[in-house]
């Protein structure tokens, strides 16, 4: 008799465990992220190539962050920028060489699709502000005769500044080298708020950038 009510009582605990899975089961809260993923963390190297008021500049820079799910990272970033911008002010009968320099920063969300295919996408979009300088590069040295020697030496000065918001998406396609290691090529978008610089177009910020990003960490 002992047997058989215990046998009972177990096969009851079992269908009323089994019962309440299900229950707990439908009842889940849903999420975005996939479960059971964990969360990594990486960091990031870039290189570009891009153009400002026409003219060659380079750009490069380093973002970090975290993932989420394989499949959202999130994070700061920040980059620096220079061209040469060929103007022809005379200074005591010398052109002066200026360029333009800055940087901005900010935080980033990027979606990744297919990461744990050996070739996958991701699309970083970045948030943030930054700081727009207009660089002399020449300046007359009255202690030089005309014509004799140099004409004019390296002196860089700040001739104009102005500030600016920005957002960047960007397109990549990684490649999974190692477990640890990825490698991407991007083209991104720069968006920017008006640039109020003497002489300078107030969207020459605004334009594309191609370019190439090391990716270090656990994803």
């Amino acid at each position: 008799m002992k047997k058989t009510v215990m046998t009972l009582m177990l096969a009851f605990a079992i269908l009323s465990l089994q019962a309440q899975t299900r229950q707990n089961s439908g009842n889940e809260i849903q999420t975005i992220l996939p479960k059971g993923k964990g969360m990594g963390i990486y960091g990031a190297l870039s290189l570009g190539y891009t153009q400002l008021d026409s003219k060659d500049a380079l750009i490069s820079g380093a973002r970090g962050g975290i993932i989420l799910g394989q499949s959202l990272g999130l994070g700061i970033a920040g980059y620096g920028f220079v061209n040469d911008i060929n103007f022809h002010h005379l200074t005591e009968g010398i052109p002066v060489r200026n360029s333009l320099a800055g940087g901005y920063g900010g935080f980033f969300i990027e979606p990744v699709i297919g990461s744990r295919k050996a070739v996958h996408v991701s699309f970083p979009v970045l948030f943030g502000a930054g700081g727009l300088s207009l660089i002399e590069r020449g300046k007359w040295n009255p202690l030089l005769p005309p014509g004799g020697g140099w004409d004019y030496f390296y002196h860089p000065e700040e001739r104009d500044y102005d500030a600016f918001l920005i957002v960047e998406p960007a397109a990549e396609i990684e490649l999974n080298f190692t477990r640890f290691l990825r490698v991407a090529g991007f083209v991104s978008k720069r968006f920017t708020t008006d640039i109020a610089l003497a002489g300078i177009s107030s969207d020459v910020l605004d334009g594309t950038t191609i370019g190439v990003t090391v990716k270090l960490g656990k994803f």
